[in-house]
């Protein structure tokens, strides 16, 4: 099966697609996980989303990159999801190696960071990432505050 990434503003999805991804969350995040928390926060228009598609344009895998600007340039990496029947595919990957991409080249001085949850923090320092807290529970799920590691200064 072919996977397609896309890059996309909030007001570049369509009605389908818009739906397509907050299903995908809900199913995921609220049901699967027994997890309920307000998913649709207000964040979305101002974020960038990178999506991967399947052959039949369905949103398989999606992230969402906040820029914040509180202390400085910071990338909030969020909402990373790989429907149910496509994991194991190397989809969050793509899905991190594209948004990693992303970040490098709108500000390479900018840090990224990320909320994950306790279980993936393995997979994420495999990214580059390194936990910067404690575990602590957010929602009922243990999560960690990771940072990207920057490479050496040269």
């Amino acid at each position: 099966m072919s996977q397609f990434l896309e890059l996309k503003d909030f007001n570049e999805f369509s009605l389908e697609q818009l739906y397509s991804l907050l299903k995908l969350r809900c199913d995921v995040f609220i049901v699967e996980q027994e997890c309920a928390y307000p998913d649709v926060d207000g964040l979305d228009p101002v974020a960038k989303h990178v999506l991967v598609l399947n052959d039949a344009g369905e949103i398989i895998g999606a992230l969402r990159i906040l820029l914040k600007y509180e202390d400085g340039d910071v990338f909030k990496i969020g909402r990373v999801i790989v429907a149910k029947e496509a994991r194991g595919q190397g989809i969050a990957r793509k899905l991190m190696d594209a948004a990693l991409s992303y970040c490098a080249a709108t500000n390479n001085d900018a840090r990224v960071e990320l909320q994950a949850q306790a279980y993936l923090q393995d997979f994420y320092g495999q990214c580059g990432f390194f936990a910067i807290s404690e575990i602590y529970p957010e929602d009922g799920i243990p999560h960690v505050d990771m940072r990207l590691r920057l490479p050496p200064e040269s």
